[in-house]
């Protein structure tokens, strides 16, 4: 069993520093002004550059080390893809000011997915499954198999069998733990002997851009790797549901006992997320009582 690490401190910067890496190591650049995006992720922060690139900084050293991955990868996924997705355009270096290798991308235009901006949530998924297919399909030799650059996306959920406990022990009396660690272990116990194939490893809202209502991009492939592609199922708790559920399970030709391993990492993610919110004060986080709604109301039915 793999002993996850903890989770990294992390190394914040602001646009004036932005401003002082392009300057030095991209001369060519430095008439375009920077500003930070609007919505930031946790193991990266994102500033635009321009109006047609955007500078992409992690946060920790843990989280630098998908930065190799991305510009060796994402040139060879981004073409055999049906979606666009991040294009390395510019590899910077660890400098006296911010320690980490980082990267300059292609902009990529689109909103965050949520339910009001999508059109039509079924043909969303549709889209989704059609994009994450596509992906598998491509030759995964030589490709990163899971480890700490990804946190053992693809590899099996039983990685995080221990850190799950805790969470269940924190969130005693606050929801249905009972039924929670079921659903676990019944992910634990699917097991996975198939061939390793291409994944994302965060399929989420945040990393699926739409626009005029249909999908349009998929970034942010820190998380990406070959190995077991469940993982990439968590989204089918977080955003479908119902018809959209069943189209992108169908779609993907999902079997049982993969959509319990996909069921598991929803689950993890989601624990994990509302023990943090108890442990800082917040008894009944909104987002993750709907999510963990969704997984034990979806295995209810799946188990009559």
């Amino acid at each position: 069993m793999v002993e996850v690490a903890p989770v990294p401190k992390r190394f914040l910067v602001d646009a004036s520093l932005v401003r002082r890496l392009i300057d030095a190591q991209f001369p060519q650049w430095r008439h375009l002004p920077i500003r930070p995006v609007a919505n930031q992720g946790w193991d990266n922060q994102t500033f635009r550059l321009g109006d047609e690139m955007s500078v992409r900084l992690p946060t920790a050293k843990e989280y630098a080390l998908a930065v190799e991955k991305e510009q060796r990868w994402l040139p060879v996924l981004g073409p055999q893809l049906p979606l666009p997705i991040p294009l390395p355009l510019g590899r910077g270096v660890p400098s006296e000011e911010y320690p980490h290798p980082w990267s300059v991308y292609k902009w990529l235009d689109g909103q965050p997915a949520n339910e009001d901006n999508i059109a039509d949530l079924t043909a969303f998924a549709i889209d989704l499954a059609d994009f994450l297919a596509a992906l598998q399909r491509i030759d995964s030799t030589d490709g990163p198999a899971p480890g700490l650059h990804n946190w053992y996306r693809g590899g099996p959920v039983a990685t995080y069998d221990k850190e799950t406990a805790r969470h269940l022990e924190t969130l005693d009396g606050h929801v249905d733990t009972d039924l929670a660690a079921e659903i676990w272990q019944t992910a634990i116990g699917a097991s996975w002997d198939g061939q390793p194939v291409w994944f994302h490893g965060d399929v989420a809202r945040g990393n699926l851009l739409v626009k005029d209502g249909a999908l349009a991009a998929v970034i942010d492939f820190g998380t990406s790797g070959v190995g077991d592609a469940a993982c990439d199922l968590a989204i089918a708790w977080t955003l479908f549901r119902g018809e959209s559920r069943e189209a992108f399970r169908e779609r993907l030709s999902v079997d049982a006992a993969t959509w319990a391993r996909g069921r598991g990492w929803a689950l993890w993610k989601t624990l994990a997320t509302y023990a943090w919110a108890v442990r800082s004060g917040d008894p009944q986080p909104s987002e993750a009582t709907y999510v963990l709604d969704q997984i034990f109301a979806e295995y209810r039915e799946s188990a009559e």
